[in-house]
């Protein structure tokens, strides 16, 4: 076995690899850019080095510099993780000329498979079953467009190099082909520096179901059965699960052998995935084979009990298979839910920000989370905007279902928007439950997906004002008798007592760009000692230590409350230990958890956050947001192209400008027709969300109309 490994990656892939190589008792070597230099895997490594600027073409795609620090450390193996230089076969060949271990597959293999176009020949010559379509040389949009019109619509554009959804593109009729087949492009020059496309049929109701393979460097082969991956936004998958659901063991086995057989199509060996898209009537279709790990290979390893990096390592140190076809065995069932820093409620587009709290579910035999970040890291720019992988395991599909939106109600995270609201909605939906699943889930059901903002925030503004008044109580109390010596005395009591009158207080909330009035009034107060005997009650199983916790939950929990909330009444009362609000309202008892930051508070609950700001009554608090004007960024990333002229007249829908953020690209469309005044930036530079685009003014209008979207409205979708 080799000695020391150079991983040529970032992020929870490579944190993932250090863990097993460290196992195994391999040195590892870590990369870091200006961006990674306080990353989780660079404190995991053993050694680390430097590679360069913070964008990855300047970093992580310096294939010559990567080897040049390998020959340094004296590293005798590279693993790519995946992403990257993962399926690079010109770095693949690079390592072997320098007597590098590449930890993956041969040149030949990635150069079979690295063109989409070139592997449907090869699957086709190996009788493997394809979906219609072009995947010729001929690129120029005549051709490219007759082939689209001659199958039918929809179609589906495919960069020829590409993976992880990028540089593909739906197009549902011909007026739309050739916006879209230009935005494909630029995508795919952008990710992988080729932008040579194919043209699919686009199957509208099929599920994506791949099969792990593996193979050594003897002729051996396995799968390892399969994962469902159907579930998926902007081409990209959100969650997974194994194996895949209403599976027969003929089918399984029919596909297993389909991928064997396309991967002895190419003398392959190591890790790789066919993917496949399975029709409803029992067909299924090649795709495409990814020569590398997968992002979602924990569910096949949670479902077959096998270290699947372990067998890439020992594959590639010319080692057989750990295992035969026989000897592998399903038990149980996995999900994989990808957390992401992104919203979605505004197209999922990706998210920027500083980790402020960062706080998982315990971890077990059942609960897995595969991460490479920690709190108070910044998630940037430059990079994808995945977190983590909650990765859940049970006896079957609904225990592990279980399992899973369990733990996402238990997965905190602040200072960024993310998408664990979203996922919780999705797998506690009654489709995904009752397996009614296709490639198009989440747009057929974003009636059921999509958070509706009013009804959330109704349901946990009692929680925030409740919380405020209990912890004001105790700011109160603690003020109260830091000079009273009188425990018992009415002035000791921080509850806003009143001898002969009802208290009332009105709270404003802000909640993104809206602002909520909530009354609360004193319900009564129990007295302090019996409030004593209480939590002595509740806590007499806690440590001694504890005791300043026994205190708080003594004073703050003597008052009860009757809070309004847009005309309905609720009667509250709870306490505070720490960051958990333990509330009862309606004789509904609530765990949530608070966290304050520097904007306020965000409430956790039930898979469910609103993050809220406390106003000053009437001091003016709320914007007036009617000033602003122009096109402003929806987040943090880079002008792409700007595809008008200034003062140029535009249809309504018209893309104007194109930004691109951790390397996906988002259009800018004029919201009317009108007239396109002055661009704020050129292509290639950077900007901030938030950021003033361009000048617009529509047509008979004086006035220039807004962006639809807003990074206050981002804000607003987030909570």
């Amino acid at each position: 076995m080799f000695t020391k490994l150079l991983i040529a990656n970032r992020g929870e892939i490579s944190c993932r690899i250090i863990k097993t190589a460290k196992r195994m008792g391999i040195l590892t070597v870590a990369l870091y850019s200006d961006a990674d230099q306080q990353a989780l895997h660079v404190k995991m490594a053993d050694e680390a080095v430097h590679v360069g600027p913070s964008p990855s073409k300047d970093s992580y795609l310096q294939a010559e510099r990567i080897i040049q620090i390998a020959l340094e450390v004296g590293a005798d193996a590279i693993h790519p993780g995946y992403g990257f230089l993962s399926e690079n076969a010109t770095f693949a060949n690079l390592c072997g000329q320098n007597n590098i271990v590449f930890v993956g597959p041969p040149v030949s293999a990635i150069e079979a498979m690295g063109s989409k176009s070139a592997a449907k020949n090869i699957m086709e010559l190996a009788k493997v079953p394809l979906v219609p379509g072009y995947h010729g040389d001929d690129q120029s949009i005549d051709v490219l467009k007759s082939h689209a019109d001659s199958m039918g619509y929809p179609v589906l554009l495919k960069a020829a190099a590409g993976g992880g959804g990028k540089g593909m593109r739906q197009v549902w009729k011909t007026t739309e082909f050739a916006d879209a087949l230009a935005a494909a492009k630029r995508e795919a020059m952008s990710s992988f520096n080729d932008d040579l496309m194919l043209v699919e049929k686009y199957l509208t109701g099929p599920r994506h179901v791949e099969i792990q393979v593996f193979c050594d460097n003897f002729g051996d082969g396995v799968y390892l059965f399969e994962r469902d991956c159907s579930v998926q936004r902007r081409h990209q998958k959100v969650i997974e699960e194994a194996p895949a659901f209403g599976m027969t063991a003929q089918l399984r086995a029919q596909m297993g052998e389909a991928a064997l057989k396309a991967a002895k199509a190419i003398s392959y060996a190591g890790a790789g995935t066919v993917e496949f898209l399975l029709d409803s009537d029992g067909r299924f279709y090649f795709m495409e084979m990814n020569t590398r790990l997968q992002v979602e290979h924990p569910v096949t390893e949670m479902i077959t009990g096998q270290d699947l990096v372990e067998w890439q390592l020992r594959v590639a140190n010319n080692e057989p298979l750990p295992l035969t076809q026989e000897q592998l065995h399903i038990h149980g069932h996995a999900f994989e839910a990808r957390i992401y820093a992104e919203d979605p409620n505004n197209d999922f587009l990706p998210a920027t920000g500083r980790l402020s709290l960062l706080q998982p579910p315990v971890e077990s035999r059942h609960v897995r989370v595969d991460t490479g970040v920690v709190q108070g890291d910044e998630v940037s720019v430059f990079y994808d905007p995945m977190i983590a992988k909650l990765i859940v395991w049970d006896e079957n599909r609904d225990k592990a279902l279980a399992r899973l939106t369990k733990a996402l109600t238990e997965y905190h995270i602040d200072g960024v928007v993310t998408n664990i609201e979203f996922l919780y909605t999705l797998a506690n939906s009654a489709p995904f439950k009752s397996e009614q699943i296709d490639t198009g889930f989440i747009e057929k059901n974003q009636h059921l997906l999509m958070l509706n903002d009013d009804q959330h925030i109704n349901a946990l503004l009692p929680m925030a004002a409740l919380y405020l008044m209990l912890s004001g109580q105790h700011e109160n109390q603690y003020k109260a008798t830091k000079n009273i010596q009188d425990q018992y005395s009415p002035w000791s009591f921080g509850n806003a007592w009143r001898a002969n009158e009802q208290h009332l207080q009105n709270l404003e909330l802000a909640v993104g760009d809206s602002t909520f009035t909530v009354q609360v009034s004193q319900a009564g107060a129990v007295s302090q000692s019996r409030a004593v005997s209480q939590s002595r009650a509740v806590s007499q199983s806690r440590a001694v230590s504890q005791s300043r916790v026994i205190n708080q939950s003594r004073v703050i929990s003597q008052s009860f409350f009757n809070i309004k909330v847009d005309q309905q009444n609720y009667h509250c009362s709870g306490v505070i230990d720490k960051n958990q609000l333990i509330s009862n309202i309606n004789g509904h008892r609530m765990l949530a958890s608070v966290n304050a930051h520097q904007d306020g508070h965000s409430v956790f609950c039930n898979g469910k956050v609103m993050r809220f700001k406390s106003l000053q009554a009437d001091l003016g608090d709320t914007q007036d947001n009617t000033a602003d004007t122009g096109f402003i960024a929806p987040m943090n990333g880079t002008v792409v192209a700007i595809l008008v002229e200034p003062n140029q007249q535009v249809e309504q829908g018209e893309t104007l400008m194109v930004m691109e953020a951790m390397k996906m690209e988002h259009s800018l469309k004029a919201p009317k027709a009108g007239s396109v005044g002055e661009f704020y930036f050129k292509a290639g530079e950077l900007v901030d969300g938030g950021d003033e685009l361009l000048s617009f003014q529509a047509v008979k209008s004086v006035e220039i109309n807004k962006a639809h979207i807003t990074k206050k409205e981002s804000v607003k979708n987030a909570s």
